[in-house]
């Protein structure tokens, strides 16, 4: 059976089915990190696990394993060298045009596949070409823009876009926020596992406080009346689950914005009710900026940028916004600075101190 088809389809992967003796030449030969007969997507599972890479990583990076395979007729990876992983990725850049930041995570996740799954260090591995990323500017909403987006947007949506825009967060650390992470006295908002699973604090805007009240008593009505049903569980971020049996029944571990259905959990036979899916946010946030007649390409995330770019606007220190945007480097703050007074806003035009009329022609 094809190797990339045993991938796909979770079949077993050992001696005397899809997997092939590593070669004599690759210096993981010989070792067993894993049982043999192990499925590889699950030894690609328990790799990452390990390294406490999230599930969306786990998701891309099996994603691009599988395409890696298939690109090369679906031969086992560890007879593939640097010549068919250089091929992969210059077939994605010249044939499929994607982005550098897109080809960069194809590599990564070749890289793992054979440092950490296959166990296979070839000298090779170093030397593969990571591609540079273009310089670009963050696309940003002014004032006014804003104001006419979030204008058109109501309930929930409208709440969770103030929110994307007053406190500057992204798209999933919102649809996260739990119960107990919002400090309405204190006027603060705990982001948990934020990028890089880092925590971090960062402002509750005043403009949405009371709509934030409104929302978390709908939350206890919605809460209790799942307790009635029997279920009222939702899931808890790594082994809290066992560490506090019924936390995850408890109003504090709540969704502030909640989906609108529970599901049955399979493992532990649970009815739990997960967060709103961020893609209900998007298309109202679409649908809004097309209402405005914004020509902007505006997402969710242009709020997170006009955030950063509105504070340094109103002079307030860039390690004041790095530290509530929650970079690490200085420099990715700093990108924010190119709307600003001191900058290419700064220069008059010469075609402004042209004598005459200006403009106009025959």
């Amino acid at each position: 059976m094809a190797f990339a088809a045993c991938l796909e389809r979770g079949m077993l992967v050992g001696a005397h089915a899809c997997e092939p003796e590593a070669p004599p030449w690759a210096a993981g030969a010989g070792k067993e990190p894993t049982p043999r007969g192990a499925k590889l997507r699950d030894r690609i599972r328990d790799a990452m696990r390990l390294r406490r890479l999230s599930r969306r990583t786990e998701k891309t990076y099996l994603d691009w394993i599988r395409r890696y395979l298939l690109f090369h007729g679906n031969r086992h990876p560890a007879l593939l060298g640097a010549d068919e992983v250089a091929s992969f990725l210059s077939w994605l850049a010249n044939e499929r045009r994607i982005v550098a930041s897109t080809q960069n995570q194809a590599r990564s996740a070749l890289l793992f596949l054979y440092r950490s799954v296959l166990d296979i260090d070839l000298p090779w591995l170093a030397d593969v070409v990571r591609a540079k990323r273009p310089h670009r500017l963050p696309l940003v909403l002014s004032r006014e823009e804003v104001a006419a987006v979030l204008g058109r947007m109501r309930g929930t949506a409208r709440t969770m876009a103030t929110l994307l825009y007053g406190s500057g967060l992204r798209l999933l650390e919102c649809a996260r926020l739990r119960v107990k992470d919002i400090d309405l006295e204190r006027r603060h908002i705990v982001v948990r596992g934020g990028k890089g699973d880092k925590d971090r604090t960062t402002l509750l805007p005043a403009a949405c406080r009371e709509e934030l009240c409104a929302q978390i008593a709908r939350v206890r009505r919605i809460h209790d009346e799942d307790l009635r049903k029997g279920a009222g569980w939702v899931e808890l971020p790594g082994a809290l689950e066992r560490k506090y049996p019924h936390a995850g029944r408890t109003l504090p571990w709540q969704w502030v914005f909640p989906a609108t259905r529970t599901y049955r959990d399979a493992l532990t036979g649970r009815d739990r009710r997960h967060h709103l899916h961020e893609s209900v946010l998007q298309r109202e946030v679409k649908k809004a900026v097309g209402e405005a007649g914004i020509s902007k390409r505006a997402t969710c995330h242009t709020f997170r940028h006009s955030f950063a770019t509105h504070l340094l606007e109103d002079g307030y220190d860039i390690r004041t916004v790095q530290e509530l945007l929650g970079h690490n480097d200085l420099s990715t703050t700093m990108i924010y600075t190119h709307v600003l007074g001191g900058g290419v806003a700064g220069v008059r035009s010469p075609a402004d101190r042209l004598p005459g009329p200006r403009g106009g022609g025959s």
